[in-house]
């Protein structure tokens, strides 16, 4: 049994992680995701507190309440008086029974809070969403980063073999009187510089693995390559342009606008009279004096009552004015919006020509640095050229191929980048 469980221990981790199961897990386990749904959920509970509200509410009600002169355990009336019957009196009164409440008209106010809450439910859901199209697009940008720089560290790798041949060479060859010594400690100064990036490369790739597996929430060892297909891009970008006003950061304006209108609406509500029926059954008890005994009386009680505020110096016209600027500035932070967004789709798309072009640049010019490369190698050996010369040709064709891996990479991030922007990531 602990052979097994000692090889699938070994197997999770020599296996890689895979972008898309990273994304999948942390989408489901992050807790920025899980912020984002609790902040939704509350955003539905606040409109059925709403909506229940409507419908009044029934108290258990109850009281004692001491009079320094006798009172009646229930208010006199005509017909009480008129029977003749003794009149129970107490300075006790004990009351328990059940009242309802409910407000029969607030002026449209319950009914636009609802409203409110429900447009409150939509912008969270929307902001969810952006939330996931955030959080991959950072998975995204941190994978594509460790991917550079692994390739990267295979090509410094690859250089540093290369200067370790080379100085072979020039050992041998220094023995026998081909070289001097001072090509030996260049071509030494050199493989040392190299190696010293190596170890700036892997340190780099550790951090961003730590930065990786936090923003995902669990370990990362290694990471599997991704298949980038570059090609020539095509945007249209006035049909771009048209589906700016589908993203979720114009709809949350639009659903603040609207909840805007409902605020005036709400405030102008307060101008009309606001109706509520309450009603109590209960009993009362108390001691009756003229007895020296218990007695109870039921009461049962419904009313209606209006208020309606005459004046009130101006509070309800200065609550409309500011719900009607706040709608004023709802609709000029939609139109920045779509300035924005357009902005941003300009800047991704020219940002993927732009590494399409770096990428096409840095390819032609790794290939003439290593037709270089071989020249000055042919002309060193032939003592035509000096070790600087060769050495300056190799370092070249390394920095060739870095700037066409970085452009490369650069090329897939700026096409997330541009996926992030039009909300094409959380698919």
């Amino acid at each position: 049994m602990k052979y097994i469980f000692s090889f699938i221990l070994v197997t999770t981790v020599l296996l890689g992680s895979n972008l898309d199961e990273l994304i999948e897990y942390s989408v489901k386990n992050s807790t920025i995701i899980k912020q984002s749904e609790i902040e939704q959920e509350l955003s539905k509970l606040k409109k059925q507190e709403s909506k229940v509200t409507q419908y009044g509410e029934v108290n258990i009600v109850g009281d004692i309440t001491h009079y320094n002169e006798p009172r009646t355990l229930a208010p006199l009336t005509p017909a009480v008086m008129a029977s003749g019957l003794p009149i129970t009196t107490t300075k006790d009164i004990f009351s328990l029974g059940l009242s309802y409440s409910v407000p029969l008209f607030t002026g449209y106010a319950q009914t636009i809070q609802i409203e409110m809450d429900e447009i409150s439910k939509s912008v969270s859901a929307v902001k969810l969403k952006l939330t996931k199209e955030q959080l991959i697009y950072n998975i995204r940008s941190l994978y594509i980063s460790i991917l550079t720089q692994k390739e990267i560290l295979k090509a410094q790798q690859e250089y540093s073999n290369a200067l370790f041949d080379l100085k072979k060479q020039i050992q041998n060859e220094v023995k026998f009187g081909k070289k001097a010594d001072i090509d030996l400690l260049k071509s030494k100064a050199d493989l040392q510089s190299s190696k010293t990036k190596e170890t700036i490369l892997k340190s780099n790739i550790e951090i961003l693995k730590a930065s990786l597996s936090s923003l995902v929430g669990k370990s990362i060892k290694k990471v599997d390559g991704i298949d980038i297909q570059i090609k020539e891009p095509n945007f249209e970008i006035v049909n771009l342009y048209k589906n700016i006003v589908n993203l979720s950061k114009v709809k949350i304006d639009d659903m603040s606008i609207q909840k805007a209108e409902k605020v005036i609406s709400k405030s102008k509500s307060s101008k009309l009279p606001q109706i509520n029926l309450n009603s109590y059954i209960g009993r009362n008890y108390g001691n009756d004096i003229g007895v020296n005994g218990w007695d109870d009386e039921t009461i049962v009680q419904v009313g209606l009552s209006i208020r309606y505020s005459l004046f009130d110096f101006g509070k309800r016209d200065i609550g409309v004015q500011k719900a009607e600027i706040s709608k004023i500035e709802a609709k000029l932070k939609k139109e920045q919006t779509l300035l924005d967004l357009k902005r941003d789709i300009l800047e991704a798309t020219q940002k993927v020509k732009q590494s399409y072009a770096n990428y096409s640049g840095n390819k032609i010019e790794l290939e003439l640095t290593k037709k270089s490369e071989k020249i000055e190698n042919v002309r060193y050996k032939n003592g035509v050229s000096t070790l600087n010369d060769l050495l300056l040709a190799k370092s070249k064709t390394e920095f060739a191929l870095s700037k066409m891996i970085q452009s490369k990479y650069d090329y897939q991030k700026n096409i997330y980048y541009l996926d992030y922007v039009l909300e094409k990531g959380d698919k």
